[in-house]
This record gives structure tokens, sequence and C-alpha cells, in this order.
């Protein structure tokens, strides 16, 4: 089974955060998974991670819409952190709309993180890929 030490999930619905956890868990090993309601909350968290020089998490599961701070919100603010080492981060959101696909690969074209876009609802052979290349 495949080990990644650090997962961020940031999602407003718990039942998806839920789900997740647990596709993740009967796909890989992972030691710390952490779960934010919101991209401001999530932010924060890393905001102080670069700060202190810690372990960032490997991997990012990341909603588009959710309250305070939506998914685009955060990635234009995590992407002016500077961190040198590429992140998968893992676009999952129930949107079906172009543009949102299309705004996906606007920020994947900025920057050396790795940004990927699925749609709700996961399923484990998606999981296993996303794993694979975080």
């Amino acid at each position: 089974m495949k080990m990644i030490d650090h997962i961020c999930i940031i999602d407003d619905d718990a039942i998806t955060v839920f789900g997740i956890k647990k596709l993740l868990t009967s796909t890989i090993e992972c030691n710390n998974i952490d779960a934010f309601s919101n991209g401001k909350l999530a932010i924060e968290y890393l905001s102080e991670i670069v700060a202190n020089k810690t372990k960032l998490p490997d991997l990012i599961f990341l909603d588009l819409n959710m309250p305070i701070m939506d998914g685009w919100e955060f990635l234009e603010e995590f992407l002016k952190l500077p961190i040198a080492d590429a992140i998968t981060v893992n676009i999952v959101t129930s949107s079906i709309n172009k543009e949102d696909r299309d705004k996906s690969n606007f920020y994947k074209c900025r920057t050396h993180h790795n940004i990927t876009y699925n749609t709700k609802p996961l399923n484990k052979v998606e999981i296993e890929k996303i794993t694979d290349i975080a």
C-alpha cells in the first residue's frame, strides 16, 4: 500500500470529507489527514506551516464552492506562498461547468504545483490515480 505522509481536504461538506477519508484509508497509508471547512482556514494553516518551515502536505483535495473563501480564492492565495516543492492540488467539485475546468487549466499553467480536476463523487479508481501522482 502506498504511503503519503500528509493530506489536506478543504471542503465544507462533511459527507464529502468523510467519503474522501474513507476512500483514502482503503487505498493508501497516511499519517495525517487534516480537514478544513473553507479556504481561509486552510490558507491560514498552510501559511503558518510555511512560516515555521515545517512539512507541507503532499496532497490537497480542494472544493470550489465554499463559504468565506472559495476554492478559487484559496488557489490565488496558495500560489502566492513561497513553496519550492510541487504539491498536488486536486480540485474536487460538483460543477460540470466548462468554465470551471478551463479556469483550473489557467491556474495549472501559472504554477509548478500539480493541479488536477475531478468531479464529485470520487471513486476508488480516481483516488488511486490522484494518490499515484502525489
